[in-house]
């Protein structure tokens, strides 16, 4: 059979991947083989990209990567896995891969590729291996969950007796990440001391930073107490589900509807950006910030018509938005230029004005309001922002035209979701941040970081990786997990996009 190419980037994390992280003398199909488990535990197909190559590695035989024609060792133990590798191609791309050679190939390097791609993004080479594969590989095992609920329970109900709380647990609520225990506390007056004891409970579940968070139910003498599981039983929400919630839930004539994940319940949740109006997301790096940031772009991307909608990415590390200007779609501006940016922003200013006496000649208090009598049929213009920081460090004079149209701009039909992986007050000031009420904060290191997205701690308690806290103008705060966008889901919408 024909052979399965790499590329010279793949042949450098083949080499890193044994040497730094396997720390073992292997053959380099072992890395391979796991790349290849690597993604097909993703749910997504793997992109059609992935068969261009640009600076050619090496290329493997069948023989090595799936033992073909191998038989069986001296002891028995079997070496030919290429049936079974063909049926799981087949199942992963509904496609009948025994029949056609040429596909099966491409498929199974497609996913070879993939998955070694993976591995340049989700490890470092500081961190443990093999425990990065345990919790890529493993996620959403359920192991002994019975067992552990019981134990958890009994450790749950001693740490609230070690704060003065007394109470027993009358139901549990299993999440994507979270366990819900819905506690009835024998005592009201309780509810203060166990807001006030969380600490201590997370620390006596030896649940190490992750807190425990609480929340009230709406049932009488009853809380809900959160309590993060082991990262191996998480279910992992996919983009497919988004995909589906915004097809099934068209957006309204004067609506932006926003999924940014599901409850700790596993209900998914969206919001109108028109009502907010714009959005402020802020994490640490690894919390999965750039990723919720796609989240919010391919919401708007499938549930809003494209005449409706006008997008300006500004993307100063010129990374995150690179692939959205390859869908060669008009409502689509990509910007990573910061001087650039300064220019548009400007621009955008002075389209805030000239809508504005648009909206008053029309006689209508917004442009929600002009679209749904149909007076006016101006699209919406959302503007991302990949990294505040970066902006305003290198063209200060960008801030200025932030704060106009965070003032001004919700009337207009312009809204803002700025995103910074550096909340600090010196990027983020007061008169900012004021006139940006809708946040959404990943994890963050530290309480004053919390502070400076939410106005309120809780953040730095969260378990990372798409785990986050919503706070909407004028409703309380809201524990969300964030769908796993993959570079293929995106890759998928763009092309669907320049298509239509």
């Amino acid at each position: 059979m024909g052979n399965i190419y790499t590329s010279a980037e793949d042949e450098s994390t083949i080499d890193d991947v044994l040497s730094k992280g396997l720390k073992v003398k292997a053959p380099k199909w072992t890395v391979m083989r796991l790349a290849l488990a690597h993604s097909l535990k993703m749910h997504s197909a793997p992109d059609e990209e992935l068969d261009r190559i640009d600076k050619k590695g090496f290329d493997y035989d069948l023989e090595q990567l799936t033992g073909h024609n191998q038989g069986h060792s001296s002891t028995g133990q079997k070496q030919d896995y290429t049936d079974a590798i063909r049926g799981l191609l087949s199942v992963h791309a509904n496609q009948d891969l025994f029949a056609d050679d040429a596909s099966f190939r491409r498929h199974l390097q497609r996913h070879i590729r993939r998955g070694l791609r993976e591995f340049r993004r989700g490890w470092r080479e500081s961190h443990d291996f093999y425990q990065f594969l345990y919790q890529e590989l493993c996620a959403g095992v359920e192991r002994e969950s019975e067992s552990r609920d019981t134990d958890l329970s009994s450790l749950l109900i001693a740490a609230l007796g070690e704060i003065g709380v007394r109470g027993e647990i009358t139901a549990t609520q299993d999440g994507p990440r979270i366990t819900r225990y819905l506690v009835h506390l024998e005592d009201p007056n309780h509810l203060d001391r166990a807001r006030r004891g969380l600490d201590k409970i997370t620390f006596a579940l030896g649940l190490q930073k992750h807190g425990v968070f609480l929340t009230e139910s709406g049932q009488p003498k009853v809380v809900g107490l959160d309590v993060p599981r082991p990262r191996s039983t998480w279910r992992t929400v996919h983009c497919q589900e988004l995909m589906k919630w915004a097809e099934t839930n068209p957006a309204k004539p004067s609506g932006l509807p926003l999924w940014p994940g599901v409850t700790v319940t596993g209900s998914p949740l969206s919001f109108d950006l028109t009502r907010q109006p714009h959005l402020l997301v802020g994490g640490t790096t690894g919390s999965g910030k750039s990723i919720c940031l796609h989240t919010l772009l391919i919401s708007l991307l499938i549930g809003v018509p494209k005449e409706r909608l006008h997008l300006i990415l500004i993307d100063p590390k010129k990374v995150e938005f690179a692939p959205y200007a390859r869908a060669n779609s008009q409502r689509i501006e990509v910007i990573t230029d910061v001087v650039d940016a300064n220019r548009r922003l400007a621009a955008l200013t002075e389209e805030m004005e000239n809508r504005t006496s648009t909206l008053e000649s029309a006689g209508v208090r917004d442009l929600a309001e002009g679209r749904r009598k149909g007076i006016l049929n101006l699209p919406y213009i959302v503007v991302f922002i990949e990294e505040l920081a970066d902006l305003i460090m290198q063209v200060p004079e960008t801030e200025e035209h932030l704060i106009r149209l965070a003032q001004k701009a919700r009337a207009t039909g312009i809204h803002l979701i700025i995103a910074t992986q550096r909340p600090d007050a010196r990027i983020l000031n007061g008169l900012l941040r004021s006139n940006i009420p809708s946040r959404i904060a990943l994890m963050v290191q530290k309480s004053t970081e919390s502070k400076i997205i939410l106005d309120e701690t809780g953040a730095e308690r969260l378990t990372g990786a798409g785990d986050m806290l919503l706070r909407l103008s004028g409703e309380p705060i809201v524990r969300l997990h964030g769908v796993l966008v993959t570079e293929d889901d995106s890759t998928a919408v763009i092309r669907n996009e320049g298509r239509s």
